[in-house]
């Protein structure tokens, strides 16, 4: 009995030290390698996944400006093994843009995904800026197929109180079900109601005040507190400011993210996966990145006892399996 009960000891204390020192996985940051770069981040989670939506950057190294002409789709289970879904929506899905698929947004809605895109319009009739038009691709699925919803722009820069740049959309909808979507770029932000078809606008375009905005808006809501957070000054940090109401006014909180090396953009997405939040953004740490080679990461978003975000640390592990 004494023998028995010397080795049942022995097998629980070797399973108690497996499960102490079994080894923890990370996702490493950057996600991706080179092929395909990577930037602009958005994320969802559905059905116990959370899926990726990425621009690209298509610039040989030493170019300068950006070269992006299409969209990917990631996906992964526990933040670690992740699937490359290849690209799922590029310019010439929509008949009346021409180039440039700079930062979008996917959202869930009605039982589909709205995937909001900019891109330069073809009509030179709507080019009274730079000729950015933001339009919307519908799909059943995360990962597509998706398709033009509405066949034009929702905003273009003949919209009234739009912007020079009409980029980088996000849409929110909120918990009586009314969609806001949100854009902004060269230290002007802008939002709109959007109807419940969710390609049209419900009333004018609202003007953001939002302390040292410059572009990339982002709405999450944590308890009662909406947070709108976005790329501030050039080079960017990623900044924010938090409000009772998602129509404002915005009080400002502070420095999330600091500058990044070789990359002066700075673009992020806010996420709550399986009980953990994650700030993902880009930076130019691949081996060939720089300002237009830029590539995805995700570390720890983390509140204090206020709910006040803390700036986040940086890694080069990048996250652990969930």
């Amino acid at each position: 009995m004494k023998q028995i009960k010397f080795l049942l000891a022995a097998i629980t204390l070797v399973l108690a030290v497996s499960c102490q020192t079994k080894e923890v996985k990370y996702s490493g940051n950057p996600l991706f390698d080179d092929n395909p770069l990577t930037a602009d981040p958005c994320a969802l989670v559905y059905n116990d996944t959370l899926y990726l939506f990425t621009g690209s950057d298509e610039a040989v190294p030493g170019h300068e400006g950006f070269v992006m002409k299409k969209w990917y789709v990631f996906s992964t289970p526990d933040m670690v093994n992740w699937t490359n879904h290849g690209v799922k929506l590029t310019v010439e899905d929509f008949e009346w843009a021409s180039h440039n698929a700079f930062a979008g947004h996917c959202v869930e809605n009605h039982g589909k995904f709205w995937w909001y895109v900019p891109m330069v319009h073809k009509d030179p009739a709507t080019k009274v800026n730079e000729g950015f038009a933001m339009g919307v691709a519908v799909a059943d699925h995360p990962l597509g197929p998706y398709k033009d919803a509405c066949g034009q722009s929702i905003i273009a820069d003949t919209t009234q109180n739009s912007i020079v740049l009409n980029i980088d959309p996000a849409v929110y909808v909120d918990d009586d079900k009314q969609v806001y979507m949100f854009w902004g770029s060269w230290n002007a932000a802008r939002y709109v109601k959007l109807k419940d078809n969710m390609v049209e606008v419900d009333g004018p375009v609202q003007t953001v005040e939002a302390k040292n905005f410059f572009e990339a808006p982002w709405i999450h809501k944590k308890g009662d507190t909406y947070y709108l957070s976005y790329a501030a000054h050039y080079p960017s940090t990623t900044e924010y400011s938090t409000s009772k109401s998602i129509e404002g006014p915005w009080e400002y909180q502070g420095v999330i993210n600091d500058t990044l090396h070789n990359s002066p953009t700075n673009h992020q997405a806010i996420i709550t996966f399986k009980g953990q939040d994650y700030f993902i953004y880009h930076n130019a740490a691949s081996k060939t990145g720089g300002p237009f080679r830029r590539s995805v990461c995700i570390d720890k978003l983390e509140y204090d006892e206020n709910g006040k975000i803390k700036k986040v640390v940086r890694t080069t592990t990048g996250v652990p399996e969930v």
